[in-house]
C-alpha cells in the first residue's frame, strides 16, 4: 500500500481484528503496517465497504480508534484498507472497559 503522508509506516504483520463501533460487527483482518496516525490492512474477500466506519482495531497488544479512509479492492478479490487513527474519547474508552476487561 502506497504512502500518502510525511509519516512512514514500519511493517507490521499480525492477526487483527475489527470492531464497527455503530454495529458491533467484528471482522478478523491482518495488519500489514503500522505508524503513529494509522494502519494499512490487508481485508477479505466478503469484508463490506468500511469507508467513513468508526472502527476499534485490535493488533495483538495495540488498539487504536479509528476511521478508515480508503479500500481498494485487488486482483483477488480480497482488499487493502487504509485507517486513520482517532484519539480516544471519554464515552469509547468506557466502552472498551466495560465490554473488554475481565470479570
Amino acid at each position: 500500500m502506497e504512502e500518502r503522508r510525511k509519516i512512514h509506516r514500519v511493517q507490521y504483520p499480525t492477526k487483527s481484528v475489527i470492531v464497527v463501533c455503530e454495529t458491533g460487527e467484528q471482522y478478523y483482518v491482518e495488519t500489514e503496517n503500522v505508524s503513529p496516525l494509522g494502519m494499512g490492512l490487508h481485508l477479505p474477500k466478503d469484508c463490506p465497504n468500511l469507508v467513513g466506519k468508526d472502527i476499534i482495531i485490535v493488533a495483538e497488544t495495540l488498539i487504536m480508534y479509528a476511521d478508515v479512509k480508503r479500500q481498494e479492492q485487488k486482483e483477488d478479490g480480497s482488499f487493502e484498507a487504509g485507517i486513520s487513527a482517532r484519539k480516544f474519547t471519554t464515552e469509547v474508552l468506557e466502552y472498551l472497559f466495560e465490554h473488554i476487561a475481565g470479570e
